[in-house]
């Protein structure tokens, strides 16, 4: 009987199409391909899916760089070549959602080797000769024609059978980080897997803020980077969509402000898309912290213990919103059922002026989606992501528009879009279960990871009709029973990250 289960549920997770064509659309046709299943509880599989093979032809390069003109490249590949070394350029592609015309930029690379050892050696010697280098690259994860192979975990949850899904945040408070597989135990997780992007070092903000949006059981946690798609969950249901958000206060004496950011250190805005004030854009950009010298930012116990130290003001609110006390400079105890307004800049000189105490300040919170605004009920919870990577059925991958692309540097698209990542990935088919996948990579000869097109094709197949990107690379983790299922692609194993999503109770 849990044979016939296993193979009716491997059925049910596959669309027609995924079936006909008797595979993944990851290389040519015809790539050997396995899948196992497993019922974890009703309405929750598991299936593991490995693909392809490593090719005799793939092998170790050197990535010189990435220049954004034709003319630029040509010249530095004459200079390699003068230094003694062949190189050769190859044109990039730019995002899909990207209308201005010509290429991306040009990638300069230099040599074929058999081994990284070799490969790591024209990367000293190119260095010697005072030329740049990003680095030695395996074939197998540049976004062009392979055979893999590539290992895959799905996890797929009808949430008309199990409506146990909940974000969760890294020892339950934003400061720090966790294991996905610490997180796991805690909360005796049927299945886990790695949630949103996240600051991780002190120059960045506050290590474990959530870089953009975070609502648990509709507590508003992190603000969104504006625009940008997350992952949206509900008891009953689950939706890949953008979210915008608008905060502000209002004091007794009916002054209002702006309120910039939830549960963060002031003045370091993560992924950027905040507001017109912040440097150097208010659009999103990827793996950049814009800076504003003036801001207001709500901290709840759910921040931590207390709010860093500084220059600034804070007001100290009970909970019912009435300032028991103004501390200024800023930093100290974020009461028990309270929450402490901070205020750098003109924002603490507004606090300084209208946060009085005894009197009450008011906070509102606005939060909408692509159709309507969200109501901050208990059930609701959001992952932040992006790009988004499927909409309605067709692959929409906005990179452009969420800030993957960096105007001034061709290469982070390159790197992050078109290479081949480790990658967490989240998607809704049309009969509303949730689908989340983790794929392992930068394992040679083991698992290649996946581009953003390609992710786009593979959540398409797997039956997906909206689909994001969540945080990848090195955070991609997935735990099955307790166990880690995927393979950390950081040297030093399994990376501590800031949030996941938490399946049922073992």
């Amino acid at each position: 009987m849990r044979a016939i289960a296993l193979a009716a549920a491997l059925i049910a997770l596959l669309p027609a199409t995924a079936q006909a064509r008797g595979g993944l659309p990851l290389g040519p046709p015809g790539l050997p391909e396995t899948r196992t299943a497993d019922v974890l509880a009703p309405g929750v599989t598991y299936t593991r899916i490995e693909r392809g093979r490593l090719s005799p032809a793939e092998g170790w390069a050197v990535d010189v760089a990435v220049v954004a003109d034709r003319g630029g490249a040509a010249e530095l590949a004459e200079r390699v070549r003068a230094a003694g070394f062949e190189a050769e350029l190859t044109a990039l592609p730019r995002p899909p959602d990207d209308r201005m015309p010509g290429p991306l930029g040009y990638l300069v690379r230099s040599g074929r080797f058999a081994s990284r050892t070799d490969a790591d050696a024209r990367v000293a010697a190119l260095r010697a000769a005072g030329l740049p280098v990003r680095g030695a690259v395996f074939t197998a994860e540049d976004g062009g024609p392979t055979t893999g192979p590539w290992v895959l975990h799905v996890l797929a949850v009808d949430p008309e059978r199990h409506r146990d899904v909940d974000p969760v945040l890294a020892n339950d408070v934003v400061v720090d980080r966790e294991r996905l597989s610490a997180i796991s135990a805690r909360h005796g997780a049927l299945a886990a897997i790695n949630g949103g992007y996240f600051v991780i070092g002190d120059a960045d903000g506050t290590p474990g803020d959530l870089a953009g949006s975070s609502i648990l059981d509709g507590r508003f946690v992190s603000e969104a980077v504006d625009g940008r798609t997350d992952l949206v969950l509900r008891r009953r249901r689950a939706a890949v969509t953008a979210l915008w958000d608008r905060r502000w206060v209002r004091a007794a004496d009916g002054a209002r402000l702006v309120l910039d950011g939830e549960n963060r250190k002031p003045g370091l805005i993560r992924a950027c898309g905040g507001d017109l004030t912040d440097a150097p854009t208010s659009l999103p950009l990827h793996d950049i912290t814009c800076t504003d010298p003036s801001e207001l930012i709500h901290s709840t116990p759910i921040f931590g213990a207390a709010t860093e130290p500084g220059p600034g003001a804070e007001a100290v609110l009970d909970a019912r919103g009435r300032v028991v006390a103004l501390r200024d400079p800023r930093g100290g105890a974020i009461p028990a059922g309270g929450s402490v307004l901070t205020g750098t800049g003109e924002a603490a000189d507004w606090l300084r002026r209208h946060a009085r105490p005894g009197t009450r300040i008011r906070l509102r919170t606005e939060v909408r989606d692509e159709r309507a605004r969200v109501a901050l009920a208990p059930g609701l919870g959001v992952v932040n992501g992006g790009p988004r990577l499927l909409r309605r059925g067709r692959a929409d991958i906005t990179a452009d528009a969420e800030g993957f692309d960096h105007p001034a540097d061709p290469g982070f698209y390159y790197a992050f879009g078109l290479r081949r990542n480790p990658r967490t990935i989240a998607g809704v088919t049309k009969d509303g279960r949730l689908l989340l996948v983790a794929v392992d990579g930068r394992a040679p000869g083991y698992s290649a990871g996946l581009s953003f097109e390609e992710e786009a094709a593979v959540m398409h197949a797997l039956g997906a009709r909206d689909a994001v990107n969540l945080d990848g690379g090195g955070s991609t983790t997935m735990t099955v029973r307790g166990t880690v299922v995927t393979r950390p692609s950081d040297a030093t194993g399994e990376r501590p990250i800031a949030d996941a999503i938490v399946i049922g109770r073992r």
